[in-house]
């Protein structure tokens, strides 16, 4: 039998992925969601370049930038 997903724990920037301008950025959950991988798995196709670089806004605070993920992900 299927397992059915909780959508309460999917973040609302995952949820509403395709109506977000290309200047938004994004968490690393919401990468994780897109690509389907783990935090690791996340980093390492950073480093080989399947994945554009994350900006630091903050200390504590990694982003994404939705246009550049959405160009990486269409290639």
């Amino acid at each position: 039998m299927a397992q059915r997903t909780d959508t309460s724990t999917i973040p609302d920037a995952l949820k509403n992925f395709d109506s977000l301008p290309d200047s938004a950025n994004v968490r690393q959950s919401v990468v994780q969601g897109l690509v389907g991988c783990s935090a690791a798995t996340v980093w390492r196709m950073v480093k080989r370049g399947s994945l554009p670089a994350p900006r630091k806004l903050s200390e504590r605070v990694t982003t994404w930038n939705v246009g550049e993920l959405r160009k990486a992900l269409a290639e």
